[in-house]
């Protein structure tokens, strides 16, 4: 089984390590293209204004001087010679849960592959201690990756879709267990913007990164990694909104041609 490993937060970094462990656990045959610097908070951008170049670290080791999606793309035309088994995105350092994924260049890597039709999976760690700078433990996802994974290698995905796994706070001994829930949604109406003051008097400003989750329910990918537990999350690419076609068809075939 051929895997393509990627992440956003650069070809450096821990958590790709730990990724590429997990990986080896299930095949020999991994090949890494990852950017060569850290795009959290990219999403699914693609560098268009500029060139992207390639660095080989070895035979099957690469970094681009661009977006996650641009290092999916550029490992699936460029590094490998046809498309791999498994794509693996991460692992992220800190969550990407609820609406967050739609910022994430860990999921967006394997939106994009998935859209390439190959299977494609994120992984991230959530971290539950702000400023934790370097001190992120991935003991869960290092314990579990691979157990995770390996119910996931020979299932069908329905096409343009992916899984979006999170592994608790903890240590490896206090993981629960595995759940597969859906999609949570913040609460951004809590949220917070840092303003600091540079040295030459100019106003800066931080996004704040205090809890922020809201959901209706008990049931989704925020709440079950509070209670210690992996969550898996099928996610598709189809943004469409369906009840509301009908409505707004019927709304504009009364304006007539």
């Amino acid at each position: 089984m051929r895997i393509l490993l990627t992440n956003d937060d650069g070809i450096n970094a821990p958590g790709l390590e730990v990724l590429e462990g997990i990986a080896r656990q299930l095949s020999d045959d991994i090949w890494i293209c990852a950017p060569s610097e850290e795009q959290s908070g990219a999403g699914h951008s693609l560098t268009l204004t500029r060139p992207v170049r390639m660095r080989k670290h070895d035979d099957r080791r690469f970094s681009v001087t661009g977006t996650p999606t641009d290092s999916v793309t550029m490992g699936l035309k460029k590094v490998l010679d046809g498309k791999p088994d498994l794509i693996l995105s991460g692992v992220n350092r800190g969550a990407n849960q609820g609406d967050d994924i739609t910022y994430s260049g860990t999921v967006s890597a394997a939106i994009e592959g998935a859209l390439a039709g190959v299977r494609s999976i994120a992984l991230s760690q959530i971290y539950s201690r702000e400023g934790a700078g370097n001190d992120v433990s991935f003991d869960a996802a290092e314990k579990w990756g691979a157990k995770v994974l390996k119910p996931l290698l020979d299932m069908p995905f329905a096409a343009r879709t992916l899984v979006n796994i999170n592994f608790p706070a903890v240590k490896a001994e206090d993981v629960k267990g595995i759940r597969v829930v859906r999609q949570g949604f913040h609460d951004y109406s809590r949220g917070t913007v840092v303003e600091g003051m540079d040295p030459r008097g100019f106003p800066y400003f931080w996004f704040g990164l205090e809890p922020i989750e809201h959901t209706p329910g008990h049931e989704t990918d925020l709440e079950i990694t509070q209670d210690n537990y992996i969550a898996v999350t099928p996610l598709q690419l189809d943004l469409t909104h369906y009840p509301s076609l009908d409505t707004l068809a019927d709304r504009f075939a009364k304006m007539g041609d």
